[in-house]
C-alpha cells in the first residue's frame, strides 16, 4: 500500500463530509482543534460497551448461572462513561457534560443486546434471565467485533460493529449479517440514502476482501426502539472510487458549497470564510432563533457576563472583516463564559466567532450550547502555512 493511500482514504463518514461541501472535507483534514459532543460520548459508551460484553470469557463459569449480566452490563457501561467523560472534558472544545445522560446510554446498551438475543438461537430474552450456557450460544454466532475494514486497493476503509451468522429455525447459517449499531434516532419508515448507503459500503467492502464469501445483508441496528432496518441495493463502491479520487490532498481549500445542511451544524466555520459571505450575500438565511456571528468586544462584564459586540461583515473572499454600525447586547453563561474570559486574558484582540447565539430580540444569549473561538479563515492548509512560516524564518 503506498504511502498516499495511508494518509488518504475515503471511508463513509468522509465522503458525506466531502458530498455536503467538499471544504467542510478539506478542513476537516487540516488538525484543527477538536469538538465534542454529547452524543458522540453516548454512542461511543454503548458501542465499546456492547464489544467489552460481546468479549467477555465465560469458559469457567457455571453453565446454569443467571442473574450475571445485567451487573456485568452497567459495571463494564459505567467504565466506558467514565473514559468518555475524561476524554470529553480533555478535547479542546466541548460543552457541558451532561451526566443524565447514563440513564439513555444504559438503555441504549439493552435496546443493543436484545437485538443481538434475538438474532442468535436463544432467542428473545431479558438480561436477568441469560444463562452462562446461553450467552455461549449467543457469542457463537459473533463472527467478528469492531474490525477495520480496508479494501484491496487501500483506498476505502470503514469500522464494522458486528458481523454475525445468520442463523435459521433449524440453527444453521445461511450467511452473514453486517450489523451497525445505531444509538441515534430510529427511522420513521425508511432508511435514509446516506445510511444506507454506509451500511452497503460495509458490506460491499466486505465482499471486496472476501473473495469466497456467503450471502451477506447490511443491517442498521437501531437501540432506542430496538428494530432493524435492512439496506438492499447495488455496490456503491464503484462510486466511492470516483469520490476517492476527487477528495486527494490539496494545499489550497476545495470549493465551498454553502447550505442550510452543510452550514447549520458545522464545527469548521471558524476557519472557513465563506458561509460568512453566503449571510451577506443572501445564500444562507441568519435562522430564527440560533444563529452564529462574527463580532469586535465592545465591552465585557466578566462577573455579571454581560457583553456588547459590534458585528463584523466581511469584505472580500478571504475572511477580512470590516467594522460596523450593528451592535448588539448578550447575556454570555456557563461554557461560553468560560470561553469569552479564556480568550480575552489570553491577550487575544482581533475578530471573534460566535458559534449557536440564541436569538431573543437585540439580546442574543451565550451558553453551553454555544462556542467562542478566534475568527482565523484558513486559506492554505497546516503543511503549507508551516512551510511559508519556514520560508519567511
Amino acid at each position: 500500500m503506498s504511502e498516499e493511500f495511508i494518509a488518504h482514504q475515503l471511508s463513509p463518514s468522509s465522503w458525506s463530509r466531502y458530498e455536503e461541501c467538499p471544504r467542510k472535507y478539506w478542513l476537516s483534514r487540516q488538525r484543527l482543534p477538536r469538538k465534542a459532543s454529547m452524543p458522540a460520548a453516548m454512542g461511543n459508551a454503548v458501542h465499546n460497551s456492547v464489544e467489552d460484553i460481546c468479549n467477555i470469557d465465560v469458559s469457567d463459569r457455571d453453565e446454569e448461572e443467571v442473574e450475571w449480566l445485567p451487573s456485568t452490563a452497567k459495571a463494564i457501561l459505567d467504565r466506558h462513561w467514565a473514559k468518555e467523560k475524561k476524554n470529553f472534558l480533555e478535547t479542546p472544545r466541548h460543552p457541558r457534560w451532561k451526566a443524565e445522560m447514563i440513564t439513555k446510554a444504559h438503555d441504549g446498551l439493552i435496546g443493543a443486546l436484545n437485538i443481538l438475543f434475538s438474532k442468535s438461537p436463544v432467542g428473545k430474552i431479558g438480561l436477568s434471565e441469560v444463562t452462562i450456557g446461553q450467552w455461549k450460544q449467543i457469542q457463537s454466532i459473533i463472527l467478528a467485533n469492531e474490525g477495520t475494514l480496508v479494501s484491496e486497493c487501500g483506498r476505502l476503509m470503514g469500522r464494522l460493529d458486528l458481523l454475525i451468522a445468520d442463523i435459521d429455525e433449524d440453527g444453521n447459517s445461511r450467511g452473514w449479517i453486517v450489523a451497525d449499531l445505531k444509538t441515534g434516532k430510529p427511522p420513521k419508515v425508511n432508511l435514509n440514502e446516506k445510511v444506507s448507503r454506509q451500511l452497503r459500503f460495509y458490506r460491499d467492502l466486505l465482499k471486496d476482501i472476501n473473495p469466497d464469501h456467503p450471502e451477506i445483508s447490511a443491517e442498521g441496528w437501531y437501540s432506542a426502539n430496538q428494530t432493524i432496518h435492512r439496506a438492499d441495493g447495488d455496490s456503491v463502491l464503484p462510486a466511492a472510487l470516483i469520490a476517492w479520487e476527487g477528495m486527494r490532498p490539496t494545499d489550497e481549500p476545495m470549493e465551498a458549497t454553502p447550505s442550510d445542511q452543510a452550514c447549520g451544524f458545522c464545527e469548521y466555520k471558524a476557519w472557513c470564510p465563506i458561509w460568512w459571505n453566503a449571510r451577506r450575500d443572501g445564500t444562507l438565511p441568519p435562522g430564527p432563533m440560533f444563529r452564529d456571528e462574527v463580532v469586535r468586544v465592545i465591552r465585557f462584564d466578566s462577573d455579571a457576563g454581560a457583553a456588547l459586540f459590534e458585528r463584523m461583515p466581511p469584505i472580500g473572499h478571504d475572511g477580512e472583516v470590516a467594522r460596523s454600525e450593528h451592535k448588539f447586547g448578550a447575556i454570555i453563561r456557563d461554557q461560553a463564559k468560560i470561553q469569552m474570559n479564556e480568550l480575552i486574558n489570553s491577550g487575544y484582540e482581533g475578530p471573534i466567532y460566535l458559534g449557536s447565539v440564541r436569538v431573543d430580540g437585540k439580546i442574543v444569549h451565550l451558553g453551553d450550547w454555544s462556542e467562542v473561538l478566534p475568527w482565523s479563515p484558513l486559506l492554505f492548509s497546516q503543511r503549507e502555512n508551516q512551510s511559508r512560516m519556514s520560508s519567511r524564518n
